[in-house]
């Protein structure tokens, strides 16, 4: 059965300014409603699009309609996210939408925290910590997926060509937020 009902949200662990290193832009995400959503490919499929989340898509993508994000992490795993004013309103609207089908949807807007980074040596900054190769021909805008970043598991996003989302646990935030913020600074004497 869901649960609803808000708990308190929890202080913010990054500063609500952006850091600008050179031609990178590292910035904080407001709060924004989470939910960890795991269902069976095919139900995803016959579905389509519950509460204005995509999710026939294909694994390691995301799409974007309005202020509602869908990233398909696995064959069974998505992570959506939204305004965090309508956390409840979504999870009753997806809960509806799923009726009697099999699904699981955990709010984990509390656990994670959403982070920006923004210019042309951004995938760079990234790369500093993260061993994947994020060359446009390799990590296409609206590509997504579990990675690592230094120490710790981030989800990764390509959501412009020179623009990326990276999502945290909370516990991690610091030093994520920290991480490339220092990855940044080899491009402070290139670029600024």
């Amino acid at each position: 059965m869901l649960e609803t009902g808000r708990l308190a949200r929890r202080a913010a662990v990054l500063p609500a300014a952006s850091v600008t290193r050179g031609a990178v832009v590292i910035r904080p995400l407001g709060a924004q409603s989470r939910f960890s959503l795991r269902t069976r490919p095919a139900t995803a499929e016959a579905l389509g699009t519950v509460a204005g989340f995509t999710l026939a898509l294909p694994i390691n993508r995301m799409s974007t309609a309005g202020e509602r994000t869908s990233l398909r992490l696995g064959p069974d795993e998505w992570l959506l996210i939204g305004p965090e004013a309508e956390t409840d309103e979504l999870a009753e609207a997806v809960s509806a939408e799923f009726g009697e089908r099999v699904f699981s949807l955990v709010d984990v807007s509390h656990r994670n925290v959403g982070i920006e980074i923004t210019g042309r040596n951004a995938a760079h900054v990234l790369n500093a910590g993260c061993p994947l190769d994020l060359a446009e021909a390799a990590f296409p805008v609206g590509m997504a997926t579990r990675t690592v970043l230094g120490k710790a598991e981030i989800v990764l996003a390509r959501t412009g060509v020179d623009a990326w989302r990276v999502e945290c646990w909370r516990s991690f935030a610091t030093y994520v937020h920290g991480f490339l913020a220092e990855g940044a600074l080899d491009f402070v004497a290139v670029t600024g």
